[in-house]
């Protein structure tokens, strides 16, 4: 909102609006689906990172038994700030009930697909404390060769310790998935043609958001061991709203008061870390 102080209206926006709001957005996310939660504290939090595996051994009886020593790091989660400004007109205000529908339906969606985009990697990091996968390995599941590429991820999260337990698909790779067929054109990662779903992947769970795809670089998924990623939010989901503000969307500008018209802005601080060696990027050929 550019340059003008705020009017607050009469428009009384419950708690459980807000953390609803909260709720549908993880579901709406990806990676927020597969990933871990924990508290992010506004200033942040160091997250202690084990670098390398304790080693058990074999002993003799009266034998001294070894002691290990795993290697332990630290990672900072730090908070970034993920937000939305979304216009509605004045005719909301006659009815509380779907204005409250409306945001639960809309803002939940814009901060998910835009979380999960930037840490795909198709949006640029807010800050270096923000895990991508932008580098991580990439696999190319086109067809004929999907099954073998999905097998090659499995194979290089193993190796880098992790064990495949989760796929963030896009529509255009669950796409690639119902086109993969056996030798007899039968459909490898569906039951029946009927569902049109892909909830499993060599035993990994999928979950599928319009976030997760990168054209630039052609991603069509993440998969890797979602036990190894994590993310935080301070304080959930904070809503405000204005009727006198003006609002610059590129070249368009919308004056609130001018046009009858009122915005909702929803915010969110929220990190995201994660050990990126244990992730594939699934992409297909251009």
């Amino acid at each position: 909102m550019a340059g003008v102080p705020t009017n607050r209206t009469n428009i009384s926006l419950p708690p459980e609006v807000a953390a609803e709001i909260l709720a549908k957005t993880q579901e709406a996310s990806a990676v927020m689906s597969l990933a871990r939660q924990i508290a992010l504290p506004g200033r942040g939090v160091s997250i202690p990172v084990i670098t390398a595996d304790p080693e058990a051994a074999w002993v003799g009886e009266t034998e001294a038994k070894t002691v290990a020593n795993p290697t332990l790091g630290t990672k900072v989660m730090e908070p970034y700030k993920l937000a939305v400004i979304v216009p509605f007109s004045n005719e909301f205000r006659r009815d509380a009930a779907a204005l409250y529908d409306e945001l639960v339906r809309r803002l939940p969606l814009a901060l998910a697909q835009k979380f999960d985009a930037t840490v795909v990697g198709a949006v640029q990091a807010p800050g270096s404390n923000f895990d991508t996968f932008a580098a991580a390995t990439a696999q190319n599941i086109s067809n004929p060769n999907t099954y073998s590429s999905l097998v090659a991820a499995d194979a290089d999260i193993a190796t880098h310790g992790g064990i495949m337990n989760g796929i963030a698909l896009s529509p255009q790779g669950k796409s690639v998935l119902l086109g993969a067929v056996d030798g007899d054109s039968r459909p490898l990662f569906i039951n029946n043609v009927s569902e049109g779903a892909v909830p499993m992947v060599l035993g990994a769970k999928t979950v599928l958001n319009k976030g997760v795809y990168d054209g630039t670089n052609h991603v069509v998924g993440i998969a890797g061991d979602w036990s190894q990623a994590m993310y935080g939010t301070v304080e959930g989901v904070v809503i405000d709203y204005s009727s006198d503000a003006t609002l610059t969307s590129g070249n368009t500008t919308i004056n609130l008061f001018q046009q009858n018209m009122f915005a909702v802005r929803a915010e969110i601080e929220i990190g995201f870390r994660a050990d990126t060696s244990c992730f594939n990027r699934l992409t297909v050929t251009p």
